[in-house]
Order: structure tokens, then C-alpha cells, then sequence
């Protein structure tokens, strides 16, 4: 077990509150820990295990590729894939990028529920923010929300940016996603025209996680590259 300190910015776990965090039994978090879905938890005083943030992300990809239809073997093979240091953040990108594909992922809520859900105390700036953003739809005392995208909306709480200019980006990742998936569509088409209707669904099943991961490592990668240029752009500017 690693003894490494917790992240810094993130009250460490006993695996009990981890459990009902993560809305899981604790014999659950220690079968995915046993399954090496899990990393180890931090050793404490007393030799008592401390979870963090990694441990809460990965429970919740875990869960929305379960909703996916995956099998323990699939959702395995689909972890030990993903690069070995990914953020809490990474991890949640991962999620939304993956609840995309769900046909129906809405969840209802009180708003003690909400809290739960998004990991901590959301004030009326918060719910107004995350509302306007589209990742909330108020009705009377309860909440609709995509469960793939609130710890998203949430985390996007703390970036410097107007509400207007995440929709708008929102908006623009909808819009290119939508061209892909038609492009896509288009492409795997022609390979199964003449195949049965249980060809497709399986077909289906087994492209989803390659897919989302092809996706989301490409505009990783990209939006790097953007950046990267973006700066020394700015550096060049504020040079001359």
C-alpha cells in the first residue's frame, strides 16, 4: 500500500465515508480495490486507510461504464488503458466523455442529495451557475441533472470563466461531437449493412469505450497543442 500523503486540496477518507460518498457498500471499495480497479489507500496513524478525490473519481467512472453495459473484465481492461497518472479532473472528463454515450443518464435530487452527489455544499451562486450552464434543470423542491456531468459542472465552479463562455464552449464541443458521431455512423454503416440486428449491438458495445478513448485522447491532445501555441503567441506579443 502506498504511503504517499493525500492531495493537499482534498480532506482524506475513511473508506466508510468514501463508500457512502461514492453511494457504494464498502465491501464494494474493497472488492475493486482487491480487483486493482482502485490504487491503494494512503496509510494513516493507526494503520488506518484514507481515500482522496482519485479514489471518488474512479468509483464514478466505474459506475457510468457499469451503466454502459460493461462487464468487470471489460471495465478492467478499459482502466488499466488509461496513463497511470491521471488527475481527479482527467478522471472526471473521462466520465462525462463516457456518460455521452448513455441513452438516458438523468438523475432527480433533493437539495441535500445534490450536495452529496457534487461532493460538497453548493451555495445559490452555485445551483444558478451550474443551471445556467445546462448541468441542472430546477423543478419545485428537486433537481434533474446528467449524472455524467455534474462533478464536471462542478469543477468548472472554480475556472475563472464567465457561465456565458462555458456554455458557449459546451455548445461548440455538442456541435463537433455531433459531426463526428454522423461521420462515424456513416463509416461503420457500410460495414454492417448486411448483418443482423444483434451484429450491430455487439458491434456497438465494443466501439463505445474505443471510441470515447480515441475522442477524448485526441482533444487532449490537441487542446495542448492549442494552448502551447497560444502562449508563445501571447509571449511573442508582450515581447515586441
Amino acid at each position: 500500500m502506498t504511503t504517499e500523503p493525500p492531495e493537499a486540496d482534498a480532506m482524506p477518507l475513511t473508506i466508510d465515508e468514501l463508500a457512502a460518498r461514492a453511494g457504494v457498500t464498502v465491501r464494494t471499495v474493497r472488492f475493486y480495490g482487491t480487483k486493482g480497479l482502485l490504487p491503494p489507500p494512503v496509510i494513516g496513524p493507526r494503520r488506518v486507510g484514507h481515500y482522496g478525490q482519485e479514489h471518488l473519481s474512479r468509483l464514478a467512472l466505474i459506475e457510468e461504464l457499469q451503466h454502459q453495459g460493461m462487464t468487470l473484465a471489460a471495465i478492467e481492461r478499459y482502466l488499466r488503458q488509461l496513463p497511470p497518472d491521471l488527475s481527479p479532473h482527467d478522471l472526471a472528463i473521462h466520465r462525462a466523455v463516457v456518460a455521452s454515450w448513455a441513452p438516458d443518464t438523468a438523475r432527480t435530487a433533493t437539495r441535500a442529495e445534490l450536495d452529496r452527489r457534487a461532493g460538497r455544499a453548493l451555495s445559490d451562486e452555485d445551483v444558478e451557475r451550474l443551471t445556467a450552464m445546462n448541468v441542472l434543470r430546477p423543478d419545485g423542491e428537486t433537481f434533474h441533472f446528467d449524472s455524467g456531468l455534474l462533478r464536471l459542472g462542478v469543477q468548472l465552479l472554480d475556472v475563472p470563466l464567465s457561465s456565458e463562455s462555458i456554455l458557449a464552449a459546451r455548445n461548440v464541443l455538442v456541435e463537433h461531437s455531433r459531426a463526428a458521431a454522423h461521420e462515424l455512423a456513416e463509416l461503420f454503416r457500410g460495414e454492417v449493412s448486411e448483418r443482423d440486428a444483434h451484429d450491430v449491438k455487439s458491434l456497438s458495445a465494443h466501439m463505445h469505450p474505443i471510441v470515447v478513448q480515441a475522442l477524448l485522447t485526441t482533444f487532449q491532445r490537441s487542446l495542448r497543442e492549442e494552448l502551447r501555441e497560444w502562449v508563445a503567441s501571447s509571449q511573442v506579443d508582450g515581447s515586441a
